[in-house]
């Protein structure tokens, strides 16, 4: 399985302005790709496009051998839940709610609270949080909360983890260690990982840079 982009394009406005300009490419299972390009070149756009959290105004998005835009809104929410995590620049913690508690958000919405809760707590314990899993995200640093984030969008063990610019939020250290935990987690898990950056570093560990220009794929 993969995942395959056929001749997307995405307008904005009225009237409308092309933002992703008939791009085609695929991302193999286990891949560790990362998006680049200019600020305003698209690709975040083409990352939400991508992980069905946007539709592309014209082409399609093969994931699983389905063709994802054509799913109702039911059928997305459950193929997201069961196949995809996201992580976004900001962690978008609950503030009232734990680490372990936020961690689990995603087993509460599938029914599957009592089963996960033990791998939530390892993914914690594995990503050195321990001693944070009764702590709210107030009480959190900037790197222990995006770790908690990480965590969060593992704990279904997806197939396909999306990421926009996660390090960008980050010291350079803490955005060292979530660089290196994904780094594990597509090593170790075989799970594939498409994530936007614009740190010219971080975009290389990547095994593969799908770079855009204006829209289009830089040949």
């Amino acid at each position: 399985m993969s995942i395959v982009i056929e001749d997307v394009c995405k307008n904005f406005g009225n009237p409308p302005t092309e933002v992703i300009k008939h791009v085609d490419f695929t991302v193999k299972d286990g891949e560790f790709v990362s998006l680049t390009g200019k600020s305003g070149s698209g690709k975040s756009t083409l990352l939400y496009i991508i992980s069905t959290l946007d539709a592309p105004t014209s082409g399609r998005v093969l994931i699983e051998d389905r063709d994802v835009v054509s799913l109702d809104s039911r059928e997305l929410h459950e193929f997201r839940n069961r196949y995809m995590g996201f992580v976004f620049q900001f962690h978008y913690l609950l503030p009232e709610f734990t680490a372990l508690e936020n961690v689990l958000m995603p087993a509460r919405k599938a029914g599957t609270l009592v089963e996960k809760k033990p791998y939530a707590e390892y993914l914690l314990e594995k990503f050195d949080l321990q001693d944070k899993l009764h702590n709210l995200p107030g009480q959190l640093s900037g790197g222990q909360a995006q770790r908690v984030a990480l965590a969060r969008a593992l704990v279904m063990k997806p197939k396909y983890l999306f990421a926009d610019e996660p390090t960008g939020s980050l010291d350079s250290t803490n955005a060292q260690i979530v660089m290196d935990i994904f780094r594990k987690i597509n090593a170790e898990e075989k799970c594939t990982i498409v994530y936007v950056t614009h740190d010219a570093d971080f975009a290389k560990l990547a095994k593969r840079q799908i770079h855009l220009i204006d829209g289009r794929l830089s040949k």
